[in-house]
């Protein structure tokens, strides 16, 4: 007699803990954990559209930023003028170098960008050349969306300062790609001071190399949703990367940084100082902060910080550091991140001093928010800034 077939075993019953890591590893896939592990490609389609769901979109409102997701028509719905021309070299067509030397897009909308703009604007500081005043590219958007890439070099033992200057309204998908050759000092200053309907988000991607220094600093005051995600790899021998960060957040506005730095060659340094303010009801910032010490990068000193000052009720700051390292011959690494309200000692401090409760919350948050500004080093663009933020606190305190 044939015996009857037995149907598959199942698996035991039990109650003990189950590893969810391990389970979906079983099954064949494994979430995206790191910033370095996240795919790359310069085809769109490779992304596919986010849901919100993604570790680099959940912090995100992906339904305001749906426009961004297609590749724009081409319009003049943003332009550009520049404070010293002769900086300004030919404009770079897919394929001409040294456009896409390192970069490539981390996410859809920078794919977007790589493919929408057939042209990349060429800011070149010549080797050896000290540009002393700033050089300034405003980008003025007056409705509408636009692609652009941009790229700016700095030859060999260079110095100098870019500043990206973004005011009106559009849906701007940008993407910048940073280079920096040896003995180089580059800082790049992007400020976002749009119109409350601007929708904007950028990918910046930097390779620093041999001995050379890249400044970068982002201010965000302006626009509906704004996302700037810097990515600097700090590739040569002895380089250094100073990462800094400034944003106000008012009512119904995303201010939105995710920012990666690669200590890729030995003895690089690299610092990151991210502050914000919150005001008002939706009012949302986010930062994650992501650092890659590599398996070749020993001696390396770095760290990060990220501080949020939440003003009223209603108004949420999201703040995720990271840390990865993958070598121990290191000089230090850290990190650190802290949100909270008015610091209650400070105030009595003032106002034990006859200094009114209004004037010296505007004096906490003030001196909170102008250690980033006073890192800028320009000082008209720091006036202009100062004033600004002066104004944004006579909004909160009135």
């Amino acid at each position: 007699m044939t015996a009857p077939t037995q149907a598959p075993e199942l698996a035991p019953q039990t109650n003990a803990h189950i590893d969810p890591a391990a389970q979906v590893a079983s099954a064949g896939f494994v979430p995206v954990q790191t910033r370095s592990e996240r795919p790359r490609s310069f085809d769109p389609d490779d992304f596919g559209v986010p849901t919100g769901r993604e570790v680099n979109w959940k912090h995100t409102p992906v339904a305001q930023m749906k426009t961004l997701f297609d590749t724009a028509a081409a319009s003049d719905a943003v332009t550009y003028t520049f404070s010293h021309e002769q900086y300004v070299s030919a404009p770079l067509a897919h394929g001409a170098s040294p456009r896409g030397e390192f970069f490539v897009p981390e996410d859809v909308v920078s794919a977007v960008a790589w493919q929408g703009a057939a042209e990349a604007l060429h800011l070149s500081i010549p080797a050896d050349e000290e540009v002393a005043e700033p050089i300034v590219v405003t980008i003025d958007g007056s409705g509408g969306r636009a692609d652009a890439h941009l790229v700016i070099e700095a030859g060999r033992h260079s110095v100098a300062t870019v500043v990206l200057q973004h005011g009106g309204t559009a849906e701007y998908a940008q993407n910048v790609e940073i280079i920096v050759r040896d003995g180089a000092k580059l800082k790049v200053v992007t400020v976002q001071r749009w119109e409350d309907d601007a929708v904007h988000a950028a990918a910046h991607q930097a390779r620093v190399d041999r001995d050379a220094e890249l400044t970068h600093i982002v201010v965000s005051l302006g626009g509906g949703v704004v996302r700037v995600n810097p990515n600097v790899e700090l590739a040569g021998t002895g380089s250094h990367g100073y990462l800094y960060g400034l944003s106000f957040a008012d009512s119904g506005q995303h201010l939105e940084s995710q920012v990666y730095l690669h200590h890729k060659g030995a003895h690089t340094t690299g610092d990151v100082l991210y502050k914000g303010a919150l005001h008002g009801q939706s009012a949302h910032s986010v930062w994650i902060g992501d650092v890659l010490i590599g398996p070749d990068a020993t001696g390396t000193d770095s760290y990060e910080a990220n501080r949020n000052l939440v003003l009223t009720e209603g108004a949420r700051a999201d703040s995720i550091p990271n840390l990865e390292i993958q070598t121990g011959d290191i000089a230090g690494a850290g990190h650190a991140s802290a949100t909270g309200r008015f610091d209650d000692e400070q105030l009595f401090y003032l106002q034990a001093r006859g200094i009114s409760e209004e004037e010296a919350r505007r004096l906490v948050v003030f001196g909170f928010l102008t250690e980033v500004v006073q890192r800028i080093g320009i000082p008209t663009l720091q006036d202009e800034l100062t004033a600004a933020l002066e104004a944004e606190l006579e909004a909160v305190t009135r």
